[in-house]
């Protein structure tokens, strides 16, 4: 049975009120709960402790008239409006003009009062209430959702605008939970979304009871859902939303209004524009710190090459200088030596260009980086060749190899500059004669180098920066650098998907450690 639409009819005369039923209870379109009372003090009584749909109204009433009555229960019910059809049981304009001042939807005679009329009065009174109500619930729920995408839209940080809009739609359905999920890629419409609810890459926030026992690693367990996606317009492949945003009846079950979609709908549409702006605004701020950061490496290569060059460069001339001058009465031992100190002090300025350049390409993240089947045991023994070659047999090599090498690949040309810059760093800070161990493991996935020296060591404090641009241990004294070869270092094994420790103490030593994966299936040009 339909739900009936409650009417008081006040009126002093049983007789009438007997009719007035009688004829509402044949009326073949609405059910109503008809309830009667026979003065205006008891009308006003229960309808304050009995609020109905509709009243029917007699003007003549023996303790006050029909307007005394409109008038009292304005202010008894604060002025809230209940539909009033007014009796008469005369014509009379000048009462009808007063009555409709005060609200009356409709005036009607008694003496020419019949079934068919007094059903079609009270059915346009209802649908005319329904229209109202119906007008006065969409201005409200406009209203709650302006104020709800004000808040939205205050901020810019995507965490904030999703945890702000799922409370306040829960808020504004009543409804047990609201979810925005991010979705899988793969996924492009609510089925596919329900298939896909044990993918652990969905990004969820939510507002409501926790007792839902809604779990997404297992199919949602609600008795109503309501799903609409949220989709990116700026997206390439339009059909696939970015997400889903969800409402959850729990506790029981609920049949989802047409307006209720409606706003879900206009709500994702809103969300769609505060994701793409908050994504727009990370995606500057990320932007202008890379600027910050390459226009402070760019001011640290000046410096650094003002201050690096300065040394070398004094060097180099005063050796040329002593050459050109003297040359003829310098014996063949004194021109090679200065002839070494060009060379050296060229090989070290060369070197720092190199530094600079191939640190700018990882700042730029340009930076080419191609994998291939690599021998370990021949990599590592031509490189230690050329390290020996280069740096002389003051400093004892000890190279041990073992486990399984075979099926690694990586850049051959960034291998070079991870190992050649350990080698070289070992050597250069261990004193003449020390010892240099190299050990090479290979794993079932992996493979894991190391390599330790007898040298200064480095501070504890100097280690946290140690992998930064520019930055050197505060113990190297006079022991020429440029800060830039462990930053390398790091770059090229993070390129590779792989890892570097370090551990030292001052004047034991350094022992850094290498591990990379076999294989690196992500590559750049």
């Amino acid at each position: 049975m339909p739900n009936a639409w409650k009417l008081l009819i006040i009126d002093d005369c049983a007789t009438d009120r007997k009719i007035y039923r009688r004829f509402l209870l044949k009326d073949p379109h609405h059910y109503y709960q008809i309830l009667e009372a026979d003065s205006a003090e008891v009308g006003l009584g229960l309808c304050q402790h009995m609020p109905c749909d509709l009243i029917l109204l007699d003007f003549c009433l023996p303790d006050m008239s029909g307007i005394e009555f409109l008038d009292e229960l304005r202010q008894k019910t604060f002025g809230s409006s209940v539909p009033v059809i007014m009796l008469t049981g005369r014509g009379d304009e000048e009462i009808a003009v007063q009555a409709m001042k005060r609200g009356v939807q409709d005036y009607l005679v008694k003496q020419h009062l019949k079934a068919d009329v007094l059903q079609l009065a009270v059915r346009n009174v209802i649908k005319q209430l329904c229209l109202q109500t119906q007008l006065q619930r969409t201005q409200e729920r406009q209203r709650l959702i302006a104020t709800m995408l004000l808040r939205i839209r205050q901020s810019l940080d995507l965490e904030e605008i999703l945890y702000t809009a799922v409370r306040e739609v829960q808020q504004l359905l009543k409804c047990d939970r609201v979810m925005v999920c991010q979705s899988h890629p793969k996924i492009d419409d609510q089925q596919t979304w329900q298939n896909h609810t044990t993918d652990q890459n969905l990004l969820c926030y939510w507002a409501g009871s926790d007792d839902c026992n809604l779990n997404l690693l297992e199919p949602l367990d609600s008795k109503a859902n309501l799903v609409v996606p949220i989709t990116l317009s700026h997206k390439e492949v339009v059909s696939k939303p970015w997400g889903f945003l969800i409402a959850h009846q729990c506790t029981g079950k609920r049949e989802w209004q047409s307006d209720e979609l409606e706003i879900l709908y206009e709500v994702s549409v809103q969300l769609a524009i505060a994701i793409q702006q908050a994504e727009l605004l990370a995606q500057t701020k990320a932007a202008l710190e890379k600027e910050k950061q390459l226009n402070a490496f760019k001011s640290q290569i000046v410096a650094t090459i003002s201050h690096e060059y300065r040394t070398p460069l004094a060097s180099i001339l005063a050796a040329a200088s002593t050459l050109k001058q003297h040359g003829d009465h310098l014996d063949e031992f004194k021109k090679q030596k200065f002839l070494h100190i060009i060379e050296q002090k060229s090989r070290h300025m060369s070197k720092l260009i190199d530094d600079m350049l191939v640190m700018n390409q990882f700042e730029l993240n340009k930076t080419k980086f191609k994998t291939t089947p690599l021998d370990l045991e021949q990599f590592f023994s031509v490189l230690i060749s050329e390290q020996q070659q280069f740096f002389g047999d003051r400093h004892e090599f000890i190279f041990k190899s073992g486990g399984n090498h075979k099926g690694f690949s990586g850049d051959q040309g960034l291998l070079r500059l991870i190992f050649s810059n350990l080698i070289s760093n070992a050597i250069k800070y261990s004193p003449e004669g020390g010892k240099v161990e190299l050990h090479l493991m290979g794993q079932e996935s992996k493979i894991v180098f190391c390599i330790q020296d007898q040298g200064i060591g480095i501070p504890i404090e100097d280690q946290t920066n140690l992998f930064q641009p520019f930055c050197r241990g505060s113990n190297v004294d006079t022991i020429p650098g440029t800060g830039l070869g462990l930053a390398i270092t790091k770059a090229c094994v993070e390129l590779h998907g792989g890892k570097i420790t370090l551990e030292s103490q001052p004047d034991q030593g350094t022992k850094v450690t290498v591990c990379l994966p076999k294989q690196h299936i992500q590559e750049s040009s």
